[in-house]
């Protein structure tokens, strides 16, 4: 069971990984992205769970307060989508990709705070070398030699948006022992479709029509990087930590910069390089005690 949990993840990081790819490609807001990866994968998921009938026995009935947590942590998903995609638009990918990974350390942050578990001091340390990656990269953004390839505004946003998919990991953890993967993703994909056409309405932004490379774009991201790689993740939560998976989301991280590189022309700085490798780092050491 273990060793299928830890496939599902691998699963995860390589849909993940495109995700950045194919939001440049998709040329939309971010909003709009986002609403779209989430709205194709609901007909999916949806669908899927209605046909199929009562959900895994083994988890029980599904409980109202269930689908309440739920529903929350699909908007605090669809928060960190929207925030995240337009980072990507605004700085360059990889380096969304780095920053917006620090997940794990508002996740240990989240469970200090909510969970009333306080941090070793491992967790400090690699804190601070997190944060110090993340000046360095910012530092390197704003430089006189960085030119468009970044900007404060993208950075900061990937950062936001970690910190939403920090909760959407500790809400998901929390109620996946009591409900199956395919409702939990059905139930958190409404809350997430709902708040995403709510702020695209409310932001009066764009909704169609759009080019044949854009639908094509957007309907790889909800197949590709929401239904397949979220599942997987999903799965993977109810049988690893969350700590452990989001170490284990860190592989996408090299993934997509190599894919930035190749499909977009985006090679990462020294600077950006060492940042990113101090980041990575820190969120090793806050998450050795998780293990």
């Amino acid at each position: 069971m273990r060793l299928r949990a830890y496939a599902a993840l691998a699963l995860a990081i390589a849909g993940i990984a495109w995700s950045a790819i194919l939001v440049r490609w998709a040329g939309v807001p971010g909003t709009v992205s986002a609403f779209y990866r989430v709205a194709i994968a609901g007909v999916v998921l949806i669908t899927w769970r209605l046909l199929r009938g009562p959900g895994d026995h083994a988890c029980g009935p599904v409980r109202a307060r269930s689908v309440r947590i739920a529903l929350a942590g699909g908007v605090f998903f669809a928060l960190d989508l929207a925030l995240w995609n337009t980072a990507v638009l605004r700085t360059q990918a990889a380096v969304a990709s780095i920053l917006g990974n620090n997940t794990p350390v508002f996740v240990g942050i989240l469970s200090w705070l909510v969970l009333r578990k306080r941090p070793r001091a491992s967790f400090w340390m690699g804190l601070a070398l997190a944060l110090a990656g993340c000046l360095a990269i910012i530092g390197a953004n704003l430089g006189p030699a960085a030119g468009t390839r970044g900007s404060l505004t993208g950075d900061v946003l990937a950062i936001v948006a970690s910190v939403f998919f920090a909760a959407y990991l500790v809400v998901t953890e929390r109620v996946r022992r009591s409900m199956d993967t395919l409702t939990l993703n059905a139930v958190s994909i409404a809350g997430s479709v709902a708040a995403l056409l709510v702020a695209a309405l409310l932001l009066r932004l764009p909704l169609g029509p759009f080019p044949l490379r854009t639908w094509g774009a957007l309907l790889a991201l909800g197949l590709v990087s929401q239904v397949m790689a979220y599942y997987a993740l999903v799965y993977a939560l109810g049988h690893l930590p969350a700590t452990v998976t989001s170490v284990g989301l860190l592989a996408q991280v090299p993934c997509t910069a190599v894919l930035a590189w190749v499909l977009l022309s985006e090679p990462l700085s020294g600077v950006q390089m060492a940042g990113g490798a101090l980041v990575l780092a820190g969120i090793y050491v806050v998450n050795r005690e998780g293990r």
